[in-house]
């Protein structure tokens, strides 16, 4: 009998286990006799910790009956696409990672492909593709995903590849992945809370000027939120999370009228109304896509400082915090630690300027607007009474807030601009310094 003829043979006899199956699997003769022809095949022999919870997730996402009570009549597979499945978990190098992003209070949108991520609006059926509602049923007993509702909503889809652990079986996490002696306690100052491919497409979709298009910026000046993402590895030897419920988006009281004088009440997604037409986005964020496959953030010594951190900090962020990290933006793309140490300047760099008002010079001239520098000092001022505990009592109105997040997504913008060139950015910081200091407003 051939080794495929085998491995077939093997998961024959699991799937003749009738539900719900021994007390304990893993003990049986048939999960045995599976294991360890999976471990003489593919591990030289060798049974590593974690190889049976990897092994009955696989079995689990593939439909195995004693492992499915739930679904008693779910259609015997063909083993034969069994054995293959399995056989290439056990092969593979790498995975598929897959972030769904449901951007929630959108407005108008268009289908739009960028780098690994798509926007798109996207059918129940399209859905259950994308989260693979067949496995997570299979997983999640008496838990279905509610496609038709969630396809309501616009959704960005994030793709990676990611390396499979090579230091045990267990695909999703073992103490002996885990590096011995770490601190525990330490923070990666620019670490998110999204994953970095997720952060890498939001930073894209915020250069569009949302501000610009919001009708209410009262209300929010964001064309849509990001609450959660939901990521899904193609990898049948990782359990997937629950699917997501419709209720951890936003909905509002809907009355319809069906007849005459009866009225219905359902609901409706919300949304952040926006001047912009789906056409009106598509042009805004196609038109930086073409400069970004030019000069990637991610490769580009002008934001080697944490620009892009902090621009999608802000977007997850509300009140001073949003504000303050507006600010940071600027700061981290226009200043220097050569601002506080002159040793550190450039042998032509004259300019008799505060750190401050350095960034604002570099900022009016990069982004061509005179006016800009002394709108940014008055921010920064603003931000000193915050800190420094003023006694007046001053409030961020929403101009100012506005104002805070304009000039960041320009500046932003701008270095996506000045990328094109791949100069050196203390070179680049200097000739901006040069053109803007006359844009600075007299000295109090």
């Amino acid at each position: 009998m051939s080794a495929d003829k085998s491995l077939v043979a093997a998961l024959q006899a699991l799937w003749d286990i009738p539900p719900p199956g021994p007390q304990n699997l893993w003990s049986s003769r048939e999960y045995v006799a599976l294991k360890e022809l999976l471990t003489n095949r593919y591990r030289g022999g060798k049974s590593t910790f974690g190889l049976e919870v990897s092994l009955d997730n696989a079995l689990r996402s593939l439909g195995l009956p004693c492992r499915t009570p739930h679904l008693p009549n779910l259609p015997r597979p063909d083993m034969g696409e069994v054995a293959a499945a399995l056989a290439r978990e056990f092969q593979r190098t790498t995975t598929r990672r897959r972030y769904l992003c449901p951007l929630d209070m959108a407005d108008e949108l268009p289908p739009l492909q960028f780098g690994n991520a798509r926007m798109d609006r996207f059918a129940a059926s399209e859905l259950e593709d994308l989260f693979n509602a067949p496995r997570l049923e299979r997983c999640y007993p008496g838990v279905r995903l509610d496609a038709q509702t969630l396809s309501q909503f616009h959704w960005m889809v994030v793709e990676e590849d990611i390396s499979v652990r090579g230091e045990s079986d267990n695909r999703q996490f073992s103490w002996l992945d885990f590096p011995m002696g770490k601190d525990l306690g330490e923070i990666a100052p620019h670490s998110g809370r999204f994953p970095v491919a997720v952060e890498h497409a939001l930073f894209f979709l915020l250069l569009a000027p949302w501000e610009d298009w919001a009708e209410m910026t009262e209300v929010d000046w964001r064309g849509f939120r990001l609450p959660w993402v939901y990521t899904l590895d193609d990898d049948l030897c990782a359990f997937p999370p629950p699917p997501p419920h419709p209720e951890q988006l936003s909905w509002e009281p809907y009355l319809y009228q069906v007849d005459h004088n009866e009225w219905e009440e359902s609901e409706r997604p919300m949304w952040l109304r926006t001047w912009a037409t789906a056409e009106d986005v598509r042009q805004a964020l196609e038109a930086r896509s073409e400069l970004l496959q030019v000069a990637s953030p991610q490769a580009s010594e002008l934001f080697s400082t944490p620009v892009e951190h902090f621009l999608v900090r802000a977007f997850l962020s509300h009140g001073i915090d949003e504000v303050m990290a507006h600010l940071i933006v600027i700061e981290a793309a226009f200043g220097t630690e050569a601002d506080h140490k002159r040793k550190l300047r450039l042998p032509n760099d004259n300019h008799n300027e505060s750190s401050t008002r350095r960034v604002a010079a570099r900022l009016s001239a990069a982004i061509l607007e005179p006016g800009a520098a002394k709108e940014y000092l008055d921010l920064y001022d603003m931000r000193c009474a915050y800190i420094h505990g003023r006694t007046e009592n001053r409030i961020i109105s929403t101009q100012q807030r506005v104002l805070a997040r304009r000039l960041a997504r320009k500046a932003a913008n701008a270095l996506v601009d000045l990328a094109q060139a791949q100069q050196v950015r203390e070179t680049v910081l200097l000739d901006l310094l040069n053109r803007g200091v006359a844009n600075l407003p007299p000295k109090p």
